[in-house]
């Protein structure tokens, strides 16, 4: 005897939810989950360090699909003049669009993310504004969490950099430097926090530090599987250095993460994290971007690979400290 239309409907509806459910699983299988990578101030999607990065995700974890951020398409003129001249919110938004459209990313179950320097902190705020693909395990390396205190020094022959800093101690707080010049949008003066509150374009916003709160960015960054700081002990490129912890520095003490109330009062989703064990510090006595090739390596093979890997908890765990040799192989990047 033929089924009922509604026995027919009620088989075919479980054979739909069947079929959908099966198609959403992530594919357990050993394939690393794509990787993407923002560089820092005066570097480029293609620069030499960089892709030396790529190729090192890609000897680990065999597979490894590697995505360098670039502002500017193919041309790294223009990409490089990006990491100076631009509104950091706007380069965000592109980088969201960019990773939504993009044929391999967007159907990734996940991503996992790099960061060096500033790149780290528009990952942090692509994972708070969109994180469409969503972010797994976040690894930044000497970024401007909590913002620097002073601008960096350029060198001699860099007129790109001597520009946007003498445009920057011109007048940080202006609307025009605000919404062009890329580290004035991390700029944050402890000693005069009324007006990095009122003029900050950027940094104040990523990190709900106005008396209105976004919960949304709680929640994305709280999602993470893994949040992963690198601190460079002998950094003399970011002031104060502890930034890259979410360090506040003032001219009488230095307040680490947990002492601080965007940790107690939980403004961002780190106090969460560390109550998981997902919140993982590690320091590296050496320069700004002095990074050594074990310290990669170790980095890739424990906080990237495949979906569905375990990962062990970080809860309590005392910072990891990596020393330089002079002797060892390491990877120098850009600030």
């Amino acid at each position: 005897m033929a089924p009922s239309l509604s026995t027919a409907l009620r088989l075919l509806t479980i054979t739909t939810i069947t079929t959908l459910a099966t198609a959403a699983s992530p594919p357990a299988d050993d394939t690393p989950l794509p990787l993407v990578i923002w560089h820092g101030l005066g570097d480029t999607f293609s620069g030499e360090g960089i892709q030396a990065v790529a190729a090192l995700a890609d000897a680990i974890h065999p597979g490894t699909f590697v995505h360098a951020v670039s502002l500017a398409a193919d041309d790294a003129n223009a990409d490089r003049s990006a990491t100076f001249f631009g509104n950091v919110s706007q380069q965000v938004d592109l980088v969201c669009a960019q990773l939504a459209a993009h044929p391999i990313l967007s159907t990734a179950p996940a991503i996992d993310a790099l960061g060096f320097s500033q790149g780290g902190q528009f990952l942090r705020a692509y994972v708070q504004r969109c994180n469409k693909p969503p972010v797994r395990s976040l690894v930044t390396f000497g970024s401007q969490h909590n913002g620097i205190a002073e601008f960096r020094e350029c060198g001699g022959g860099d007129f790109l950099c001597k520009g946007a800093m003498a445009l920057l101690r011109f007048n940080t707080w202006s609307s025009f430097v605000q919404s062009r010049l890329v580290p004035a949008q991390y700029f944050r003066d402890p000693a005069n926090l009324p007006a990095y509150l009122e003029g900050s374009r950027f940094l104040a916003d990523i990190n709900n530090e106005r008396a209105t709160k976004n919960a949304g960015y709680k929640k994305n960054l709280a999602s993470l599987r893994k949040f992963v700081m690198f601190l460079f002990e002998d950094d003399t490129m970011v002031h104060p250095r502890e930034s890259s912890w979410f360090g506040e520095v003032t001219e009488t003490e230095s307040v680490p993460l947990r002492d601080r109330d965007i940790y107690k009062q939980d403004w961002l989703g780190l106090r969460a994290l560390d109550e998981k064990g997902a919140l993982v510090f590690r320091s590296i006595t050496a320069d700004h971007m002095q990074i050594p090739e074990k310290v990669l390596n170790e980095t890739m093979r424990d906080f990237f690979g495949p979906y569905d890997r375990a990962f062990p908890s970080h809860r309590h765990e005392q910072p990891k400290m990596y020393g330089h040799s002079s002797s060892a192989s390491s990877v120098n990047l850009e600030l």
